[in-house]
């Protein structure tokens, strides 16, 4: 069992900065590949980011060149560098610990078992 807790969410204009951060208690962190998603109104939960467990890092194509994701796993925890944000990165996101063992895109919620509660961005215009 994994428990996740993000932080770090809030209200920042557009262009701002916000780090989110993911602590992770429980199972090994660092057998994990983490991946961050976001759900906004109405809409489904996407995929924004991963960090596998190998060291390899994934974007949407709507976040890359402005997230960052990082992992240290001496304090399990993973982090979401966001930079130049926009009104239509508000959305609550999630971290999330990879637990599907078969070939992977990372980009799929299904494969993903353990989740945190989410973390509310909104960034305004």
């Amino acid at each position: 069992q994994v428990q996740l807790v993000e932080s770090g969410g809030g209200l920042v204009q557009a262009g701002g900065s916000l780090r989110l951060s993911c602590a992770a208690s429980g199972r090994t962190f660092s057998n994990y590949a983490m991946g961050w998603f976001r759900q906004a109104p109405g809409k489904e939960r996407e995929f924004v980011s991963v960090f596998s467990w190998s060291g390899t890092t994934y974007y949407a194509d709507s976040v890359k060149g402005r997230f960052t994701i990082s992992r240290d796993n001496a304090k399990n925890t993973v982090y979401l560098q966001m930079n130049s944000l926009k009104p239509e990165d508000t959305a609550v996101y999630y971290c999330a610990a990879h637990t599907y063992s078969g070939i992977s895109s990372y980009t799929k919620a299904r494969e993903y078992g353990y989740w945190g509660q989410g973390t509310q961005l909104t960034v305004s215009s």
